[in-house]
């Protein structure tokens, strides 16, 4: 099979640049990245507006003028770190009832953009929270190790779980799709406990807060739990602790040997760290006290192997990103050429 290239004739020189585009809710960001390196090429990155809201040809047009700034080789294989809901496989978009990306719900976004991009060879898709977790296993904090949990912290919670490099949608050691979203903690979905609207509410909550007050967002919640603002530290280091409560069963039942965090809310990493570790130690002792009382164990539906989840999650490493920007672009590239080269190229 013959691949694409940055040099010499497109049908047969080896990839070594590859285009991508980043799908955010609110921008769009095109690079090229040196798949040798793992890294962006240097001056290639660019990030343009979007608007969630808009029709559907404004917001492909958005995604291809940003992919206009960039020296993308003719017959190119593109990678597009894409949210869901989103059929990856299909290049169909699946946004209904999430406000955002409304008018591609039904759309064919992958043919729409190989009308709009320069002349690509291919387009592949991957989902915007794996895209990160497999730039952060090559060139990030998850680089070499063989099983590693991958949060984003946003709007939501976002999710990849990782066996050697490749996300794992599917088994029972990882949440329906491999995505934390749909787990439940204490009766409730997660992101009604943890997100920004539900760390903003708790807050408010906190604070004593009517519904005429402006409430800060969480950035200024986490300055104001530095400066001992009580309701502001009681809020961070429940929201995140129980975050830990609800990751570590599945952090157990995968037996990952690290947990990388990124997104926007890890900024407030010396906040959130620390709780954060407290409930996954939490949970993981939940587990094994359950496991104890039922006659089963270790980590019933595991991946096998010694130590209960309170071992597995005590031995795990817990890490801030390391490339929060640039591991989805690093992660989309690796998935286009993997995709490119028909599953062949070593992970």
């Amino acid at each position: 099979m013959g691949h694409a290239g940055d040099t010499g004739d497109a049908g047969d020189a080896v990839m070594t640049r590859v285009p991508v585009l980043e799908i955010g809710g609110t921008h769009v960001t095109a690079a090229l990245v040196d798949v040798a390196a793992g890294l962006p090429v240097a001056g290639s990155v660019v990030r343009g507006p979007v608007r969630a809201d808009a029709s559907a040809p404004e917001i492909l047009d958005a995604f291809a003028e940003a992919a206009r700034h960039i020296a993308a080789p003719d017959g190119a294989c593109w990678g597009i770190a894409m949210p869901g809901p989103f059929d990856y496989a299909a290049g169909i978009g699946a946004f209904r009832g999430i406000g955002k990306f409304e008018s591609l719900h039904g759309v064919d976004v992958g043919a729409e953009l190989r009308e709009r991009l320069p002349r690509p060879r291919a387009v592949s898709f991957l989902n915007d929270a794996d895209a990160f977790a497999v730039g952060e296993h090559r060139s990030g904090a998850a680089a070499g190790r063989n099983r590693a949990v991958c949060v984003t912290l946003g709007t939501g919670v976002g999710s990849s779980f990782l066996h050697g490099g490749r996300p794992v949608t599917d088994g029972p050691t990882v949440p329906p799709e491999g995505r934390a979203h749909r787990i439940t903690v204490d009766g409730l979905p997660l992101e009604d406990v943890v997100s920004r609207r539900a760390i903003r509410a708790r807050y408010a909550e906190a604070a004593g807060l009517d519904h005429r007050a402006e409430v800060p967002d969480v950035g200024a919640i986490a300055a104001l739990a530095r400066g001992g603002d009580a309701g502001a530290v009681a809020t961070i280091r429940g929201c995140f602790t129980t975050l830990g409560r609800a990751l570590a069963p599945w952090c157990a039942a995968f037996r990952a040997d690290v947990m990388v965090v990124g997104g926007s809310m890890a900024a407030s990493w010396d906040l959130i760290g620390p709780a954060l570790r407290a409930g996954l130690a939490d949970g993981a002792d939940g587990v094994d006290a359950a496991e104890g009382a039922n006659g089963v164990g270790p980590i019933a539906g595991g991946a096998g192997g010694a130590g209960g989840a309170g071992a597995v999650v005590a031995a795990m490493g817990l890490r801030e990103a390391r490339r929060p920007d640039d591991a989805p672009l690093i992660g989309a590239a690796r998935w286009a050429l993997w995709q490119a080269e028909g599953h062949r190229t070593p992970w």
